[in-house]
C-alpha cells in the first residue's frame, strides 16, 4: 500500500472509508478487473452470499487517513484481510501472490462497479443469471483452471 505517493492524481480516483470513518482510502486509476467472489473464505468475511471486488495494482490503492488504525490477518498466504482496529470495518484484501489488492466495491461507493466474472463459482450460494463468465475457481493467469461453468437453467414458475 502506498501512502504518500501523489503521482497518479491526474487519473480518476475514488474514495471509501471503513464503517467508523476512522480509515479513509483512495483508489486511483482503473482496476485490473471486478467481479464477484463465491468463495467460502470471502463469504465468511463478508457476511454475505458472495463478495463483490475490484482489483487494483498496489500502487493505485493508498490510505489517506487512518493508517495506524489499519490491521491485518493472514487468513493464507493468498489472501491478507485488512480492516479498522477502532470498528472492525472490512477495508481490503491483499493478494500478494498475485501483486494485487481486492478493495470492496462497498468499500469505494462511487466507484462505478461494472462486474466482469464470477470467481470460484463451484462454491456458490446464490445462483446468477447475468450473463457473466462463472469460473469454476479462479482464471488460469492467477493459477486456478480457467474453467467456466454454465449458465444456471431458469427455475420453471410454481
Amino acid at each position: 500500500m502506498d501512502f504518500d505517493d501523489k503521482s497518479q492524481t491526474s487519473r480518476p480516483s475514488y474514495t471509501g472509508q471503513c464503517f467508523c470513518g476512522a480509515v479513509q482510502l483512495e483508489v486511483t486509476g482503473a482496476p485490473v478487473g471486478a467481479g464477484y467472489c463465491h468463495c467460502t473464505a470471502c463469504r465468511s468475511w463478508s457476511a454475505g452470499p458472495v463478495n463483490a471486488f475490484t482489483l487494483w495494482k498496489p500502487e493505485a490503492v493508498k490510505i489517506t487517513r487512518g493508517a495506524d488504525q489499519v490491521a491485518e490477518f493472514h487468513k493464507s498466504e493468498r489472501s491478507h484481510r485488512v480492516w479498522c482496529k477502532t470498528c472492525g470495518g472490512h477495508l481490503m484484501t491483499r493478494h500478494p501472490e498475485w501483486n494485487l489488492i481486492d478493495v470492496f466495491a462497498a468499500t469505494i461507493p462511487t466507484f462505478p462497479f461494472t462486474p466482469g466474472v464470477h470467481v470460484n463459482y463451484e462454491s456458490t450460494v446464490l445462483p446468477f443469471r447475468d450473463g457473466l463468465p462463472k469460473l469454476k475457481d479462479f482464471p488460469a493467469e492467477l493459477g486456478g483452471s480457467g474453467t467456466v461453468m454454465p449458465e444456471p437453467a431458469l427455475r420453471a414458475a410454481s
